[in-house]
């Protein structure tokens, strides 16, 4: 071991002296989970940028050795990865040896089209019984996956007013959106997050499923000042870490952590585990989904430095009316290179026309362009029902009024110099940092309107 070697490894240790100092004893009701990005080894560059750590074998078992270190120290109850090294059967099977043989169950997925990587789930058996697994293939140019888990507590986590066990039932999502290239790429992973919350919608009918808490977990290759972030929040979803820091959705919020710094020297904030709970009042996803494509639309706009006034005029085209037509609104997309089979097909296209055309006359006034540059001038934006339950409170709700959700109790990145905004140099496990949210179970009224659906 080089001396360098020597100094990133006494300042590992170090930082995971004070990291375990932090944690709160946990309530044994309690259960954990972790997402981390732990950076495939045909992605990690080395000094050269022509080369790969998967061209040496000793750089990248010895880093993988030490990410599973570092998951079985922090013993969560969900583990969620994404980069694993899936093309290659030994790192593979020392994933599968090491977590299998401290009581995880392990689930893989590729991504498509054989590019190498893919999502890892694995849930401990002391705390979790998987009752369902789904995939999700997106089948969209980045070649994305998802992976939903439906699980069921293994041991009792709370007991109802008649004194009989409740197994909580949760579902959990692990996902690994496309990274931005360009900004025309922001609604191909806006539709990945819309199919993912498809997929759960119609998963719970089809299973006649009652109202359940969900988790999603993964790398979304984006920061809480997206259009993908805004999204997840108009769907009643809070960011664990940001609810567990009291962190807000403000501007000035927005940097006070990171969790990646990525290949061009970048340092953002990207992995995020979501919960939602079944007391959240929640918009129509489609009213959600009409939404955020406006707001992407809006920011190309802006990105083109055109002002409201001038962005209707662009919008109007030629027209000698005072209005947009379907056809200048069609073309002024395929302009911003929004019009693609990956990014807006065209009945979605005549469905935000019908959302932005209220009065449907057929066109676009200027009143009704405002509501698509500034909604909330239009109408009063639905606030999410935020449930206040104490411990005393949790016997004073009738079993077929109440269900069964999570509260945030502790939040945590590694190393702690991210959640002050900063990156280490020193830091070598990846080019992510993990996240681990410890969640407590609680009793809460079911929101009527929510009842078994997203």
């Amino acid at each position: 071991m080089t001396k360098k070697q020597r100094r990133e490894a006494g300042a590992m240790r170090r930082r995971d002296r004070h990291h375990h100092h932090r944690r709160q004893p946990r309530d044994e009701r309690c259960v954990s989970c972790t997402t981390f990005n732990i950076l495939a080894p045909i992605y990690k560059r080395m000094d050269n940028e022509n080369c790969r750590e998967s061209q040496y074998r000793a750089y990248w078992f010895s880093r993988n050795e030490k990410i599973i270190d570092r998951l079985l120290a922090d013993h969560s109850s969900i583990i969620c990865l994404q980069e694993v090294w899936l093309g290659n059967d030994e790192l593979v099977d020392m994933y599968q040896k090491r977590l299998g043989d401290a009581n995880y169950m392990l689930f893989k997925l590729a991504r498509t089209n054989n590019r190498g990587d893919g999502l890892l789930t694995a849930v401990h058996r002391n705390y979790f019984n998987v009752l369902n697994y789904r995939e999700l293939l997106f089948n969209d140019i980045g070649d994305r996956v998802a992976q939903l888990l439906h699980v069921e507590s293994a041991m009792p986590f709370l007991q109802n007013r008649s004194t009989s066990c409740v197994h909580q039932q949760s579902l959990i999502v692990n996902t690994h959106l496309l990274f931005p290239h360009d900004h025309s790429l922001s609604i191909v992973r806006l539709r990945q997050v819309y199919k993912i919350l498809q997929y759960i919608e119609a998963y719970l009918e089809e299973h006649k499923l009652g109202p359940l808490p969900i988790i999603l977990c993964g790398d979304w290759n984006g920061s809480k000042r997206g259009q993908v972030y805004k999204f997840l929040r108009s769907q009643g979803f809070v960011s664990s870490y940001d609810t567990a820091h009291q962190y807000s959705d403000s501007e000035e919020d927005a940097h006070k952590w990171v969790s990646h710094r990525n290949h061009r020297g970048n340092i953002c904030g990207v992995d995020f585990i979501w919960l939602l709970n079944p007391d959240k009042c929640r918009k129509p996803l489609k009213t959600s989904w009409n939404e955020a494509v406006f707001g992407i639309i809006k920011y190309f706009l802006q990105v083109a430095f055109l002002s409201e006034e001038n962005a209707f005029a662009l919008l109007k085209a030629d027209s000698l009316y005072d209005h947009i037509t379907y056809s200048s609104f069609y073309q002024a997309l395929c302009q911003l290179g929004m019009v693609h089979p990956d990014r807006l097909k065209s009945e979605e296209i005549e469905e935000l026309w019908s959302e932005a055309d209220r009065d449907g006359d057929g066109v676009i006034n200027y009143k009704e362009f405002q509501c698509i540059w500034s909604p909330n001038c239009c109408s009063q934006e639905e606030e999410d029902t935020e449930i206040d339950i104490t411990d005393e409170s949790l016997d004073t709700f009738e079993a077929n009024n109440e269900a069964f959700g999570f509260t945030v109790k502790e939040a945590v990145l590694f190393p702690p110099e991210v959640e002050k905004g900063m990156w280490p140099e020193n830091y070598s496990l990846s080019d992510h940092a993990p996240l681990t949210v410890v969640f407590s179970p609680i009793r809460m009224p079911c929101s009527p309107r929510n009842r078994g659906e997203l």
